[in-house]
């Protein structure tokens, strides 16, 4: 990748800068229904991410202040995220989170592991007595129902940056393949998978130093 290119990193949150599901963490503790019933049928590409997310999370009447008390202390952060923001940050990669969960617990997980003003794009969320309202907002600033992912990815790479992809689950692998250069958790998730079957290049990474190991060369 040449320096002289403007480098964007776009980080998926879920399963990449956690270890384990946040928005699912939630949803196990908190769902009033059977919500798994909608993962199955989001996993067998029957239903968009904006509809799985509007199902599911209108089962959770719980407030914010509860679902955030109730994470604290439960997310277990992937090794090395700090190092890795600070090397973006050194080297002027611009670092973008676009994640399929909710903006409102990554936005509070950021700053509590010291890491704030961090840009994120991830569901916007209202909260309610009889559940919680969630929506994707795209680039253009409309609600998107599927692939916020991809939505952003095209922007980024429209706008002329080589973009770096980090990711763990099939929501990435969209958006990855079109990007310069894929990292792929190794112990979860299935884009790692879907990258060989389809024969995209990527790095495995188990933790965000393997990741830095090759960034820093860049």
């Amino acid at each position: 990748m040449e320096k002289a290119q403007k480098t964007l990193v776009q980080c998926d949150f879920d399963g990449t800068v956690t270890i384990g599901d946040v928005g699912f963490m939630l949803l196990d503790a908190f769902a009033s229904g059977d919500w798994r019933q909608w993962e199955d049928k989001y996993a067998a590409g029957e239903i968009s991410v904006g509809r799985f997310n509007t199902e599911v999370f209108s089962m959770v009447n719980a407030d914010k202040q509860t679902l955030l008390d109730y994470i604290k202390g439960r997310v277990v952060i992937r090794p090395g995220f700090s190092e890795f923001v600070t090397l973006c940050r050194q080297q002027d990669f611009r670092l973008v989170i676009v994640s399929n969960g909710l903006e409102f617990y990554i936005e509070q997980i950021i700053k509590d592991i010291g890491v704030p003003d961090l840009e994120i794009h991830a569901a916007d969320t209202h909260f309610h007595p009889d559940g919680l309202r969630v929506r994707y907002i795209g680039p253009d600033g409309t609600v998107v129902d599927s692939g916020p992912k991809d939505a952003f990815a095209n922007l980024f790479l429209a706008d002329g940056y080589r973009v770096v992809y980090i990711g763990d689950g099939r929501s990435d692998f969209e958006p990855a393949r079109r990007c310069h250069m894929v990292f792929a958790a190794a112990d979860g998730g299935n884009l790692l998978s879907y990258c060989h079957r389809e024969n995209v290049e990527c790095q495995p990474y188990i933790s965000f130093h393997d990741i830095v190991s090759v960034m820093e060369t860049l």
